[in-house]
């Protein structure tokens, strides 16, 4: 194993944290293509110090039994942390945390107990874990990141736990551990003598990692691991560094994507292990700009069958550098000339690392050195209408890449989560200041209006805690920044958005044809049911010229029923269908319009399955025709999306154009085929794919249409549920059949849950590499015909595509 000497790794470190605060920019004019005059604006692309906290303190948690007294924000400080590095803090974070009313130990899940634990500069010694609960946010200050100290006698799976280990189980359940944030954190483990980690990081969707250093100890021997992850069904994880260590991260969950990662000298940067829960395996991991170890990454291989032991079924590494490295990807053991783990490389330097890809303690399947690897795959590819795919484990044609999804260094373009270092107080506004309630109550359409048009462009507008009832369209001009509080929420509710014949927007982001900077972070926008005419989210924007990535959302959901205040709960809509026409929960989720770009990074759209805000999480039934549809011409990126269970289609892309997607992950329905889609829906042909019902009994997992230069770069499509077929005339009730439904998983023993899941037409430009699809009979159709066989790559418990290419 080979070391950088200790001037460069300081350099590597300080290099990639100082770049991180200090390139932002501040106030200059901009002119927005509604506007004939420049329109101040305020430029920062970069780590929010949440000093607005000395200013506003008026979050508040909507539906918590106590909204009165009820703390979101809280400073651990307040609650006795000294941060002096010698006193324990253990005690008085964890009060910081769990104090009030919320969702810790017997506590499924909540959505009316979010916090913000906040962390000022400082050094926290800890001796046992850190609990963060469900929907908490640990934010440290972002301009002088505090450091988590272990102490030499920590006692715990980690310095941060997500998902701790109880006697009889744990707190929650792995694939439904959703909405968490670490931000801005150094996480120190070097004086523990033995084994340590830094984050148990056992979570699901709308969840997210951000700006964290992790220092591990260089010994020989080192037992110190930076994140354990072993299964869920996560989100994102962004701008990390792991210096030393035995593993940078292990990596058990079902699918996340990774962007911009640096590993500094561990023994192994990612270890991904044999798993034997029947979940598919599927990574991406983007911009991975320096890897410094003796392994890259460590992949367990799993049986070939379904139904055998678990291993990584598809890992796709994009933009990585790799250098003074014994192995850049090891394999278990050899796969025998079949497909026993998916594998796609995609520009990769490799300086000094005599293995690019190999077998533990066997051949070297793919020699290293100083190279370029274009693109390597090891897999099953295919082509076109072709019939049958073929294993290879060798180069194969590059990838095409738009060029405006590119940076100048020719890697996909990222951009970090912003977070306003070097803005004052006096720079945002408080919408509640201004008059909004968010007491999910009152009418705050008019306040929320008033403040975007006095302050778009000249305040970053800062969306206290709380829940915003809103009667009509809120229009978001073009030049603005939106920051929420522990995921705010803005809710589309009555008569305007009931119309499912009439569809209009809860939320308008840019009027069509504007031109502008848009910045939404820590949001949740969704409806008050029924709306069946609500399309939550319209997008016209298009960045400003020069500036990539200059229109988009981080951390920021579409959450659909299953919340408190939505009136698509429990109670409202058990899947006996006793709920009828108030369980239409939305037209449409999110809409990129024609002239509009996007970067959307760790979006969830998601039509709940089942009330987060019931003891036993009671599944439900609702009616949300569609996911996200883009008509873009580009650029877009979809960086670590999800969308879930809408019943036309989850992802639809019809007549666009250079779009980078990496990772996509969805789930169908749980319900269908009965009734078979678009029921109970009526087409809309504005909206909906040619084809809709008349050739699939599920939802489109993914549907393309007429597009161009499209890049799938890593997607993970489920369907897991199957009833019995039942379509009704059109003169029988809704309740009718839906009391029908049993929701039963029989199909999977079979692989039969659904018959297609991707369909492209033969008009599109379009490219999937590590396409992972369960329980289908085709993976990947053209023009509505099944082309791929889900049999035919079986990789574990899912069956993988290394490549697939429309010609």
């Amino acid at each position: 194993m080979l070391f950088k000497n200790s001037f460069n790794a300081l350099l590597g470190v300080f290099g990639v944290l100082g770049l991180l605060a200090s390139t932002c920019w501040r106030r200059g004019p901009i002119l927005d293509a509604k506007h004939s005059a420049p329109r101040r604006v305020i430029l920062c692309s970069l780590f929010y110090v949440p000093v607005l906290r000395r200013v506003y303190t008026k979050g508040i948690a909507a539906f918590n039994s106590d909204p009165a007294t009820y703390q979101v924000f809280r400073n651990v400080m307040s609650f006795g942390a000294v941060g002096d590095g010698s006193t324990d803090d253990t005690a008085a974070i964890n009060n910081a945390i769990s104090s009030g009313d919320r969702c810790g130990l017997g506590c499924n899940s909540t959505t009316t107990a979010p916090a913000i634990i906040y962390f000022p500069p400082g050094v926290y010694k800890v001796s046992t874990p850190l609990i963060a609960i469900y929907q908490t946010q640990f934010i440290g200050d972002a301009r002088n990141p505090p450091t988590l100290l272990a102490d030499p006698s920590f006692n715990g799976i980690a310095v941060i736990d997500a998902d701790p280990y109880i006697a009889n189980g744990q707190y929650y359940d792995n694939t439904d551990n959703f909405f968490r944030s670490v931000r801005n954190f150094i996480i120190d483990l070097r004086q523990v003598p033995g084994s340590a980690t830094g984050i148990h990081w056992q979570v699901s969707q709308g969840t997210s990692l951000i700006n964290i250093v992790f220092q591990m100890s260089t010994a020989g021997g080192t037992q110190h691991v930076g994140i354990f992850m072993e299964n869920g069904s996560g989100g994102f994880l962004g701008d990390l560094v792991f210096n030393g260590g035995n593993i940078g991260a292990t990596f058990g969950n079902q699918q996340f994507t990774v962007r911009n990662l640096t590993f500094n000298n561990p023994v192994t940067a990612v270890r991904s292990p044999l798993r034997r829960s029947r979940k598919p395996h599927a990574n991406v991991l983007e911009d991975k700009r320096d890897l410094e170890l003796g392994v890259g990454f460590a992949i367990a291989q799993g049986d070939i069958s379904h139904t055998g032991n678990q291993g990584v079924g598809a890992e796709a590494i994009i933009d990585a550098v790799v250098t003074n490295t014994s192995v850049f990807v090891q394999n278990a053991g050899p796969t025998n000339g079949v497909l026993q783990g998916s594998l796609v490389l995609n520009n990769v330097q490799l300086t000094n690392v005599p293995v690019a890809v190999g077998v533990a303690n066997g051949a070297t399947v793919l020699a290293g050195g100083t190279i370029s690897i274009d693109t390597w795959v090891q897999g099953n590819v295919w082509a076109g209408t072709g019939t049958s795919g073929t294993f290879t484990q060798d180069y194969v044609a590059s990838i095409s890449k738009p060029a405006s999804v590119l940076d100048s260094a020719g890697r996909i373009f990222g951009k970090s989560h912003p977070q306003y270092v070097d803005y004052a107080p006096s720079d945002f506004v408080s919408v509640r200041s201004q008059g909004a309630a968010g007491d999910g109550q009152t009418d705050d359409t008019a306040a929320i209006q008033s403040v975007f048009d006095q302050f778009a462009g000249c305040k970053i507008i800062f969306f206290d805690a709380g829940t915003y009832i809103v009667t009509d369209t809120i229009a978001i001009p073009a030049g603005t920044q939106v920051v929420g509080e522990a995921w705010s929420v803005i809710m589309g509710s009555g008569n305007a958005f009931f119309d499912y014949n009439n569809p209009r927007a809860v939320v308008q982001v840019g009027e069509s044809g504007s031109t502008g900077l848009i910045e939404i972070t820590d949001m949740i926008f969704t409806t008050q049911g029924p709306a069946a005419g609500a399309i939550i989210v319209e997008w016209n924007v298009h960045e400003p010229e020069g500036q990539q990535g200059g229109a988009g959302t981080w951390d920021t959901h579409l959450i659909i029923g299953g919340i408190a205040g939505s009136d698509l709960q429990a109670a409202n809509c058990p899947t006996d269908g006793s709920g009828g026409n108030s369980c239409f929960s939305d037209f449409l989720g999110i809409h990129l319009t024609t002239g509009s770009t996007a970067y959307l990074e760790g979006m969830w759209v998601w039509l709940a399955d089942h009330d987060l805000d019931t003891p036993g999480n009671d599944q439900i039934s609702l009616w949300s025709g569609r996911g996200l549809f883009s008509e873009s011409q580009g650029p877009v990126w979809l960086i670590g999306t999800a969308s879930e269970h809408h019943i036309i289609y989850e992802y639809y892309l019809r007549g666009a154009a250079n779009h980078y997607i990496g990772l996509a992950q969805t789930e169908t329905p749980y319900f269908q085929p009965n009734p078979v889609p678009p029921a109970p829906l009526i087409p809309n042909p504005t909206y909906d794919p040619t084809d809709v019902g008349t050739v699939n009994g599920d939802a489109w997992a993914f549907t393309v249409e007429n597009s161009q230069d499209i890049l799938v770069f890593g997607a993970g499509f489920y369907s897991a549920f199957q009833v019995c077929a039942h379509v009704p005339p059109s003169s029988e009730p809704v309740t009718d059949y839906l009391a029908l439904q049993d929701y039963s998983t029989t199909c999977q023993d079979t692989q039969t849950c659904q018959e297609q899941i991707v369909n492209v037409d033969s008009a599109s430009s379009i490219a999937f590499y590590s396409l992972t699809t369960i329980h289908t009979t085709y993976q990947l159709s053209v023009d509505g015909q099944g082309v791929i066989p889900e049999a035919d790559n079986s990789d574990a418990f899912a069956s993988t595509v290394s490549v697939w290419t429309s010609s």
